[in-house]
Order: structure tokens, then C-alpha cells, then sequence
């Protein structure tokens, strides 16, 4: 098997699985892009086998320590694996994230699962290569996911993420077994969304934040709830069912703010839907004096790459302060990142930094972590990227 030597310090000595460009002490065997390799340290000792993309800053992802390809009964294997791993922890087993990349043991391999319908992303050539593979591996293992085997499934590429061009792929949404249905249904705290998988934001929903919304929800009866970046209406409907006063929602992108509104009508919820950026919308309900009992502020990633995080931090400090000035005397913000750039402590001193700003003081009553159907390795930091805290004012302060 053709393979790489790494350098002594590489991290994959020390427990990460990547391997970088600068981290290549030799290359042995012509391996081609998309292979997989062995992973040998300076002693000519096997370390793992790996993916290989030389075209990719990262040119060696390890999946197993020991020699091993990429056949059908691997990935059967490992997709089990993941699926039973989520339903011993009492996930939904319908409706989670079944692979996790390389939290799974499957570097740039997600599948999200709706019902019968499975949304895959393949982020790595290699797994791209063998998305077909993969897709045999899903139709195979479907029964033991759930307990309960189906006669067919749908699974789609949603393929559409930039990230694919750090590994020279093209981007490309397609339906690679069974037939799509224009929209799915899925229920979470008594509220029922109607998903576009082929089109709807990353695989459909965001179901990493699947069971905060109910945590939200449970502060909202009697509130007046502000939602910023409502994306198809999640908190703000989940929270206009538990009892609130008065829900808003704001969302620049219109194709978000149609499938909320779809949403609302389907669920008779009331919910005032707002089309605007969400800084230009605070600033004016500063300048109007509007207050809320409850924000929510769950915003994109404002950041990819470690360059952008001062122009992240900045923009996270002007959103919390613009929201800390819009709260009632013990209101609360229940505030979100999803960048993997933004640390916990720089999130931390950023809010910290707002509330000085908006001259308010707050106590937090709670953290938000990522969900356990995207299990974190502590020797792979890339893998944890969700962080949140539920924050109370405090009056006369």
C-alpha cells in the first residue's frame, strides 16, 4: 500500500487524525488523490491508514489505526456503529444525525436522517469517490438504524457546501436512490416543519439544535420573544406554542421567511415574520424603544477560517450589546455559535464585553453544548464547533 512518513511532531503522534502538507516527511508508492494510504511515523512503524488528497492543505485523514480499506463491510460496519451509538444515548433514531465525519470514524462523511429520507454530504474526495458505496451501506443497514426496517429509502447529496473546494470537488445537490418528495414533515415540541431537503439550509434543518428549542421554549409562556436569524421559524414557533405573549421573528433571506410562514399557518401559531438583516432591525427597535422579555440570537457561522475571527468577534460584540439593550429588566438572551474559530472563552469575554458596553449586568443559568448525535473528540477540536449560554438580567444594576 503507497503511503506517507510524517514528521516527528506531527499531531497525529499525538493523537489527532489529520495530517498537513508541512507535516509530510516523504511520500512512498505514488499514492493518487482519493486513495487510501498507510501512515507510517519516522521508525517505519504503521500508524493507520488514511484518505489521501495531496491537492487539500490536509493531504491525510486517518479512519482506522491499524491497515484497513474502504469496502461495503466497512462502511456497513461503521454507519451501524454510529446509529447504535445514538440509540443507546435514547435518540431519536428517525430524526438525528446518524455520521458525524470524524467523530464517527468516517472523516468528511455527514448523514442526517428524516424519517425514511437520509441527506448525505461527502466533504473528502475519497468519500466522494465512494458515495455510491456509502449509499449501498445505508440501503443495507437501514433495519438495525431503527428496529424496525423500511423497504425503501430516499438518501440525497447535498453537496452544495464550500468547504468541498479545499478538496477540489465541485458543489452539487442530486437524488442518488429513491424518490425525493417536494417537502417532508418532521415534529419537534409539538410543532410541525415541513423541510425542503433539496434545497432547504445545510441537510434541511438544523438538528444540532434540535433540543434547545424546547429548552427555550420552556421560559417563553407570557414573554415577548424576539427571534434573530429565525431561519424557518424554530425557536419562534416552538416558543409561540408554549404560551408566549408575543413572538417575532427576523430573517433577511425570503425563501427562510416563506417556509416559516408556511410553518406558522400549518401549526395556527401567530408570529410577526420580519424580512431584514437582523443589525439593521436592532438598531431601528433601539432607536423605536422596543423591549423584549426573551431574544434569541442563533446566527451562521460568521466565521470559516481562523483569519476571519476578529472581524467575527467584532460583529458577535455589536449583536449581543444591540440585544442587551433591547431586553426588559429581567429579561433573558438565550445566545448561540456555531463557529468552530470562536472559542469558548473568546465567546465568553465577547458577551462580556457587550454587556459592558450596553452597560447591563447578567447572570447565566445555563450553558448550551452540542448535541450528543455530534459527538465531540477531545483529540480532534475541529469536531466540537456548537457552543451557547441562557443568560438572565439583573434589575437595578
Amino acid at each position: 500500500m503507497a503511503g506517507i512518513v510524517v514528521k516527528p511532531r506531527a499531531r497525529i503522534l499525538h493523537g489527532h487524525d489529520w495530517v498537513f502538507s508541512s507535516e509530510v516527511l516523504k511520500v512512498f508508492g505514488k499514492p493518487a488523490d482519493g486513495d487510501v494510504i498507510s501512515l507510517k511515523d519516522g521508525k517505519d512503524h504503521l500508524i493507520g491508514s488514511a484518505i489521501y488528497n495531496s491537492r487539500s492543505q490536509i493531504v491525510a485523514r486517518r479512519f482506522s489505526r491499524r491497515k484497513q480499506d474502504l469496502d461495503l463491510d466497512f462502511f456497513k460496519r461503521r454507519i451501524t456503529q454510529a446509529a447504535e451509538y445514538r440509540t443507546r444515548r435514547h435518540l431519536d433514531p428517525r430524526l438525528c444525525r446518524v455520521v458525524w465525519s470524524e467523530s464517527d470514524g468516517l472523516p468528511g462523511l455527514i448523514i442526517d436522517r428524516y424519517g425514511d429520507c437520509f441527506v448525505m454530504q461527502t466533504l473528502t474526495l475519497a468519500m466522494d469517490m465512494r458515495k455510491d458505496l456509502i449509499a449501498d451501506a445505508i440501503e443495507g443497514g437501514i433495519g438495525s438504524m431503527s428496529n424496525a426496517p423500511e423497504a425503501h429509502a430516499t438518501i440525497i447529496e447535498r453537496n452544495d457546501a464550500p468547504v468541498r473546494k479545499a478538496e477540489g470537488l465541485e458543489l452539487r445537490t442530486n437524488v442518488l436512490r429513491g424518490d425525493a418528495p417536494a417537502r417532508i414533515e418532521i415534529e419537534i415540541e409539538d410543532v410541525n416543519f415541513q423541510l425542503d431537503l433539496l434545497h432547504g439550509q445545510k441537510t434541511g434543518f438544523y438538528l444540532d439544535q434540535k433540543r434547545n428549542y424546547g429548552i427555550v421554549a420552556g421560559f417563553a409562556r407570557d414573554r415577548r420573544v424576539l427571534d434573530c436569524f429565525t431561519n424557518q421559524g424554530a425557536f419562534a414557533l416552538t416558543c409561540a406554542r408554549a404560551g408566549a405573549s408575543d413572538v417575532t421573528g427576523v430573517e433577511e433571506n425570503s425563501e427562510n421567511i416563506a417556509a416559516a410562514k408556511r410553518n406558522a399557518a400549518q401549526n395556527d401559531l401567530k408570529v410577526r415574520w420580519i424580512e431584514q438583516d437582523v443589525f439593521q432591525f436592532l438598531r431601528a427597535a433601539e432607536k423605536s424603544g422596543t423591549q423584549y422579555d426573551l431574544i434569541v440570537l442563533d446566527p451562521p457561522s460568521f466565521t470559516k477560517t481562523r483569519s476571519g475571527l476578529r472581524d467575527a468577534l467584532r460583529g458577535y460584540r455589536e449583536l449581543h450589546m444591540r440585544a442587551f439593550k433591547l431586553l426588559s429588566k429581567e429579561g433573558l438572551l438565550a445566545t448561540f455559535s456555531c463557529s468552530h474559530h470562536v472559542s469558548d472563552a473568546a465567546f465568553s469575554q465577547t458577551i462580556s464585553d457587550a454587556l459592558v458596553d450596553a452597560r447591563r449586568s447578567a447572570r447565566r443559568l445555563r450553558r448550551f453544548e452540542q448535541a450528543p448525535d455530534h459527538p465531540v473528540l477531545p483529540t480532534i477540536p475541529e469536531t466540537e464547533y456548537f457552543k451557547g449560554v441562557l443568560l438572565e438580567m439583573m434589575p437595578g444594576r
